[in-house]
């Protein structure tokens, strides 16, 4: 059917072509979009002209409805849908034949005319010349609304864009999100800079990286799990407000919150420490809220998250203890192993440190409103500076928002000595076959010996971040290009064309 209908395409491209006309333009002059035109001319009344205004908009013609020598039709773009009305006694008797043989929905057209309010008080485009820009060769994916294989949606986002209006929108939202966040550190006085993503000896976070290979050098080269250890290089180097925002890359399997490839930002303040990025925290996501809701509340999966400042402080110590009754302090790594067991939790590495990571994670998601988690112990801290008060712990909290890890921040370690002794401990996990332990970095440690300031740092996970302020069940919904099992492009037809015509 899909063969079909792209013939009869092709073959009405050459008749529009062979009228002498382009079906494919180089431009059109866009003034209005369709929230201009709608918020401009929302105070018309019902039946009401504005004959002396003049607008003129595009987009993809998402309804159409033929009234003998005029039509009603829906135009679709990037903030919304206008209706647009056309009549033969306006736009002359050729140009209606060809918008009744040739305009249909689906088409991309430019439209230019004046505005009035229709008697059902929509706002309406009264078109006086229209142009097709666009003749699609496949049709409209009207039966994408609603589709239940999530795996068809992500394969080809572009469609589901034009399908869903929702989902347009929540990819507004997410690149109006990341404009708010630039913005906000801006005005602060940070500087965005970069760091490489092909990287030597990867590091910054325990995780297992792609491995990819440098011809002109001949050696394999890791794509980066993190930004830290080179944005604490720019801050050895005189740099006081730095951050990035980019993609990292970890070779770990998908679920509703994690996806191999990934955007974060991580932010470091030189003189600061993780009270600073506490505050720095709340500040910019109350920011973000209020900008994007006029209010500090948000309702994600029916429940209501409330972004008030201040937000509840709860060590990590005391709360698995007060969940799971042990002691990730004092208690040995046997009862820690018992407790983990009683809950059907198997632990392939039993050094404390992952034991401790899995008592976490039974308690994770027993967080909802917007909470720091503070004081993680050394062993899962490589990174972060021992606590003033308790050199057992660190200076290190996570913001947990609906069982979801949000953030991690540190007051930075910048004892080089005690930072290689980390590192060894790390490639020791590493040897005994621990992927995700960190490597050995002796150029950041040497990087550490020329001094650098105290440093508060910060790491927010942009696309959970996007989940959270879309409403959005799973990380996939709000990455416009998300991994998906391989497989043939005949394939992928045959089950678009099967899906899209049941």
């Amino acid at each position: 059917m899909l063969k079909e209908f792209r013939e009869q395409r092709i073959n009405e491209i050459k008749q529009i072509s062979a009228k002498g006309i382009n079906p494919y333009p180089y431009k059109f002059e866009k003034t209005h979009s369709s929230q201009d035109i709608k918020s401009q001319f929302e105070g018309l009344n019902p039946g009401e002209v504005k004959e002396d205004a003049s607008v003129s908009t595009a987009g993809r013609i998402m309804s159409l409805r033929h009234h003998g020598k005029s039509a009603f039709f829906h135009i679709k773009d990037f903030f919304g849908r206008v209706q647009a009305y056309i009549r033969q006694d306006i736009v002359g008797k050729d140009a209606y034949e060809f918008f009744k043989e040739h305009i249909a929905i689906g088409d991309i057209v430019g439209v230019k005319g004046s505005v009035f309010k229709s008697k059902t008080g929509e706002v309406t485009i009264l078109v006086k010349k229209i142009e097709l820009l666009n003749k699609p060769l496949r049709p409209m994916p009207e039966k994408w609304h609603g589709i239940k294989d999530k795996e068809v949606l992500y394969r080809q986002r572009y469609v589901d864009m034009i399908a869903n209006d929702e989902t347009l929108n929540r990819f507004r939202i997410r690149f109006e999100i990341i404009k708010l966040i630039r913005e906000f550190l801006n005005s602060k006085g940070f500087i965005e800079v970069e760091t490489p993503i092909l990287e030597y000896v990867t590091g910054g976070a325990s995780a297992r990286p792609f491995i990819t290979h440098l011809n002109v050098f001949d050696i394999d080269m890791y794509m980066r799990i993190a930004t830290e250890l080179y944005l604490k290089r720019f801050i050895v180097g005189g740099f006081e407000k730095v951050y990035e925002l980019g993609k990292n890359f970890r070779n770990e399997g998908l679920s509703y919150k994690h996806h191999p490839e990934f955007t974060s930002i991580e932010i470091y303040q030189a003189y600061a420490d993780y009270e600073d990025m506490m505050n720095l925290t709340e500040e910019l996501f109350v920011f973000i809220v209020e900008k994007l809701f006029g209010t500090t509340k948000v309702k994600y999966q029916d429940i209501e998250i409330d972004f008030s400042r201040p937000w509840k402080r709860v060590k990590m110590r005391d709360f698995i203890k007060e969940h799971l009754g042990v002691d990730i302090l004092e208690d040995t790594e046997e009862k820690m192993l018992e407790v983990l067991k009683q809950n059907d939790v198997e632990v392939e590495i039993k050094d404390k440190g992952h034991l401790i990571e899995k008592l976490w994670d039974l308690v994770e998601d027993k967080v909802v409103q917007p909470t720091f988690l503070l004081e993680h112990p050394v062993e899962i801290s490589p990174l972060a500076k021992k606590h003033r008060d308790d050199p057992r712990v660190t200076e290190r909290f996570e913001l947990i928002i609906y069982g979801r890890e949000m953030a991690n921040a540190f007051s930075e370690l910048n004892d080089p000595v005690d930072q290689y002794e980390r590192f060894l401990r790390q490639a020791k996990l590493r040897e005994a076959g621990d992927e995700e332990a960190q490597m050995m970095d002796k150029d950041f440690v040497r990087a550490l010996e020329y001094g650098m300031p105290p440093t508060g740092g910060l790491g927010i996970g942009i696309d959970r971040l996007v989940m959270l302020l879309t409403n959005s069940p799973t990380i996939r919904d709000v990455i416009a290009f998300p991994l998906v099992r391989p497989i043939s492009f005949e394939e992928e037809e045959m089950n678009l064309e099967g899906g899209s015509q049941e």
